[in-house]
């Protein structure tokens, strides 16, 4: 059993780490459209989280918080699913504030530079491959 009926699990899955958590009780997350909060027994919900942090509740405990650099939230049947490329967890509001800002905030702008290049070479590509077709024979006229 997850631990009390009023209750649900949190499983965060990233790319190379997988945590349960039992005994949640509250959850609060943000989508495009705001903050919402899931309880146990809500009905299934499926939406993408954004960049930033979220905070759950586990029975009789303080709030922790949870940052990322965007997510998939699932929940179903009393058990919420997270997914994403790294997750944080503290209980301290400023350090993991301060852990986004650094470390996440870091690898967004390497990822934007990285898909910046790869933008780069392909338009090279294409181009390299536009001129080859007008250097083939026959393609002039």
């Amino acid at each position: 059993m997850n631990g009390p009926v009023n209750s649900y699990r949190l499983e965060l899955l990233s790319a190379t780490e997988k945590r349960e958590i039992p005994g949640l009780i509250s959850f609060v997350g943000e989508d495009a459209s705001g903050s919402f909060g899931i309880q146990a027994g809500h009905t299934r919900l499926m939406t993408p989280l954004v960049f930033g942090l979220a905070r759950f509740r586990c029975t009789d405990d303080d709030w922790q918080y949870l940052a990322m650099p965007g997510a998939m939230l699932y929940f179903a049947d009393n058990r919420l699913r997270i997914c994403t490329r790294h997750f944080l967890l503290d209980r301290d509001y400023q350090r993991i504030s301060t852990l986004l800002r650094e470390q996440l905030l870091a690898e967004e702008e390497q990822l934007i530079t990285v898909k910046r290049s790869l933008h780069r070479m392909e338009q090279q590509l294409l181009r390299r491959l536009w001129e080859l077709g007008q250097d083939a024979p026959g393609s002039r006229q």
